[in-house]
């Protein structure tokens, strides 16, 4: 079986890391960013479960190593694209076709029911853009650190209010942590 050489910008997918992007070459290895690492790994290019999504060209061993400003479009580019991709979160099967019942203590008014999977996708999705926005934070060029962390403290605050929720996901990889769970 014929070795694919894998490009800079390449998009694969790891058994265990998940997509990523391939930000630079060695003779044996890929180093490859993960979303789930929120950094790179090196892996080997005769690694046979690494799943190619999008192939880039190989522009040849001559054209030297990434430069920051590259890594930094690459990155950006990648966060652009998981703006609006859904990633599937499974929820705890208890809650497999319950409904959310919203009543009013006014008796005169009509109770509001949600599917529970409905309401739970919505807390995904919330989950995911506070994501983002901490990673638009962390990697924002102009924010000074202090400026970083102070904005960094209102997404843990928010992460914190949301972790009632935390009941409603299968996995606790995926559940929100606040201050005093990280």
């Amino acid at each position: 079986m014929e070795t694919i050489v894998l490009g800079i910008g390449s998009r694969v997918e790891h058994p265990h890391f998940g997509k990523g992007v391939i930000v630079d070459a060695a003779s044996e290895v890929y180093i490859i960013w993960f979303k789930s690492q929120n950094g790179t790994k090196s892996v080997s290019k005769d690694y046979t479960e690494l799943r190619v999504l999008e192939a880039k060209e190989n522009a040849g061993e001559n054209t030297g190593s990434l430069s920051v400003a590259d890594i930094e479009e690459a990155l950006e580019n990648v966060l652009d694209r998981r703006l609006n991709e859904f990633q599937l979160v499974p929820m705890a099967n208890k809650w497999n076709n319950g409904t959310l019942i919203l009543k009013p203590q006014d008796e005169s008014l009509q109770p509001k029911e949600v599917p529970i999977e409905t309401f739970f996708h919505k807390i995904v999705m919330v989950r995911d853009r506070m994501r983002l926005i901490e990673q638009k934070i962390n990697a924002n060029k102009t924010l000074t650190d202090e400026e970083k962390v102070d904005l960094q403290q209102y997404v843990t605050a928010v992460y914190g209010s949301l972790t009632t929720f935390n009941v409603l996901f299968k996995e606790t990889l995926h559940q929100f942590k606040g201050a005093g769970d990280r």
